[in-house]
């Protein structure tokens, strides 16, 4: 375990993926933290659905805290998280970015207090290598949504991708739309449309850095913390004291 005068030590899941190396560049700029893959002091897991099984055993079998931020998980992945959590610290965040998650309050704020006349549609856009649609983020903002009107992510969602002949819109869903192309780092864009006015929150992500300094504020977070389900929101929380 790591000192007051001792680097946090991470260890990275998928050192090699993009998010590995954003976060292995972030840390050679803050000498608050330092790359140990074979004594680490927490986890990071930004790798794929497949292999969230080997990182969950990993950090159990260690009893290290781990920060898990693939995306495109099913649910049966996200009970496996849960039960980790009975075990370990654990945050999942499918977007590590503070201002995506500063992004997620505002969309339940707003919606829990629009009407159900208010239709809502997510907009994103990632880098042509991003397999999984709707993105991470974009789940994540929508059930913020829907737990803004009182209900769940399954009770309300479709799924729409762009195409020649988009589906008619129906009430009370939130619709997606997914956009995949060059490198864009990540955009979302959660749309509130009524009739006569329009309400747009968004975000923009201008580097992949913004993602690897939340991660890192994520790990600080999580050292000594005890067993259980964390969020960004506490990271924020923990961030502003």
């Amino acid at each position: 375990m790591s000192s007051a005068s001792q680097p946090i030590r991470i260890g990275l899941i998928a050192p090699g993926g993009r998010m590995g190396q954003a976060i292995a560049i972030a840390v050679t700029d803050n000498l608050d933290f330092a790359i140990d893959q074979d004594d680490a002091d927490v986890l990071v897991d930004f790798s794929a659905p497949d292999a969230l099984d080997a990182s969950l055993e990993r950090a159990i079998v260690a009893n290290l805290p781990i920060l898990i931020g693939t995306t495109g998980l099913q649910p049966g992945h996200h009970s496996k998280i849960e039960q980790a959590a009975q075990q370990i610290a654990v945050i999942y965040a499918p977007n590590t970015s503070l201002g995506i998650n500063l992004l997620k309050q505002l969309v339940e704020e707003a919606t829990s207090r629009l009407g159900p006349d208010w239709d809502i549609e997510i907009l994103e856009m990632h880098h042509r290598h991003k397999v999984d649609a709707p993105s991470g983020t974009a789940l994540m903002l929508a059930a913020s949504a829907a737990k803004g009107r009182g209900s769940t992510l399954q009770e309300l969602s479709r799924f729409d991708r762009i195409s020649e002949h988009p589906h008619a819109r129906e009430p009370g869903t939130i619709g997606f739309a997914s956009l995949r192309g060059g490198s864009v780092a990540g955009e979302h864009v959660v749309i509130l449309a009524t009739e006569g006015e329009r309400i747009e929150l968004g975000h923009r992500a201008e580097s992949r850095m913004i993602f690897a300094r939340g991660a890192l504020a994520a790990a600080r977070f999580l050292v000594g913390k005890p067993a259980g389900l964390y969020s960004m929101r506490d990271v924020i929380g923990a961030e502003r004291a």
